[in-house]
């Protein structure tokens, strides 16, 4: 999973993705613009996989990741001036999702570019933004369908038709300041436009930082925020993103100890992983052995030939059949021999639909 980190200057972004990746970057005033990004990967922590590690005590134990790309702070009426291009779209487009950091800590010493403090404001100027951006990009592709349909030949015009109408109705839509990710597109059109990568249909999950001071009162201004941007393919956490980096450099056991003494129930890490698994519709299945425990990611609803394929292309298309058993009956009976015994060790088809918590050995020829 990747994970580009957006928002305006001095939204304190750069201190987030410190605080996700235990990262050091250097957190100053800048724009996006054809500045190079802050990269990391971020290992996924996860019970289970401890657990079946413990269990096997493999050579290699291989978790989740997620990288988090921190992209410069973007300056108001950069996407109707510019637009997103060049490596900074490259980086958006590849991203799976959208983190908005949005600003609700007081500093006098750091200006905010607005002046003042108005999170809802900033959600809907970023917002803007991106629409602005999507439609120059929609606004070239139109102008070159209509020059194409000229001198086009028929099959290739009445594809360029269709695209034409499509892209036309999405950018009704983007001119009344609606994301693409609100539209109700069938699949078929979700696949027309995927090459296209429009920033706004992506999944965002917003970011509230808000000061140390703010974290025992501010759960009903959260909830107040929360309604306002209630949509679809839309989340919305608070954290302090400050204490968070400074944490993160602590021992766990430190860190622990401080979270619990100031009422904290979980990292800004984790926070955001679950948050950011549950907007993409992610899962995790597991394959185990003396080689290697590994942790797999895939989206919710997948079919178990394609589940084989994340693993390896051959286990595609070879696909015989998977031995499947769930985490929690795997610990129940103690290991795969008991389990077998107790008929919980199951033989599932392509089709079978894999669950969170799997542990998968598929059985294929080629």
């Amino acid at each position: 999973m990747e994970i580009s980190i957006i928002g305006l200057p001095a939204s304190g972004k750069t201190t987030i993705f410190n605080a996700l990746t235990k990262f050091t970057a250097e957190s100053k005033p800048h724009t996006g613009i054809g500045l190079t990004a802050n990269l990391a990967v971020a290992r996924v922590p996860d019970e289970r996989l401890t657990g079946l590690s413990n269990i096997y005590k493999p050579k290699k134990t291989t978790p989740a990741e997620i990288k988090y790309v921190d992209i410069g702070g973007l300056s108001k009426g950069f996407g109707k001036e510019h637009g997103v291009s060049g490596q900074f779209l490259n980086l958006l487009s590849t991203a799976d999702a959208i983190l908005q950091v949005v600003r609700a800590f007081e500093n006098d010493n750091v200006a905010h570019p607005e002046g003042g403090i108005d999170p809802l404001r900033d959600i809907e100027t970023i917002d803007m933004e991106l629409i602005f951006s999507d439609l120059l990009i929609l606004e070239k592709r139109l102008h070159k369908i209509e020059s194409s349909l000229k001198t086009g030949k028929t099959a290739e015009r009445d594809m360029s038709i269709k695209e034409s109408q499509l892209l036309s109705k999405i950018k009704q839509s983007l001119d009344k300041g609606i994301p693409i990710r609100l539209l109700q597109l069938n699949e078929e059109e979700q696949r027309s436009i995927s090459n296209y990568q429009f920033l706004t249909a992506k999944p965002m999950l917003i970011v509230i930082n808000i000061g140390e001071r703010q974290l025992p009162l501010y759960g009903e201004t959260l909830e107040k925020l929360k309604t306002a941007c209630a949509r679809p393919q839309v989340e919305l956490i608070s954290m302090c993103g400050q204490l968070e980096m400074e944490l993160v450099q602590l021992s766990e056991s430190e860190a622990g100890e401080f979270r619990k003494d100031i009422g904290l129930k979980e990292t800004a890490f984790d926070a955001v992983i679950k948050h950011s698994y549950a907007l993409l519709g992610l899962i995790s299945f597991f394959t185990v052995g003396d080689d290697e425990v590994r942790a797999w990611t895939v989206h919710s609803g997948t079919p178990a030939v394609k589940a084989a394929g994340k693993i390896h292309t051959d286990m595609e298309k070879g696909f015989i059949r998977a031995e499947v058993i769930n985490y929690r009956d795997f610990i129940k009976y103690g290991g795969l021999a008991e389990a077998r015994k107790h008929g919980e060790l199951r033989m599932e088809g392509k089709t079978y639909v894999v669950q969170d918590g799997d542990i998968f050995h598929v059985l294929f020829n080629i």
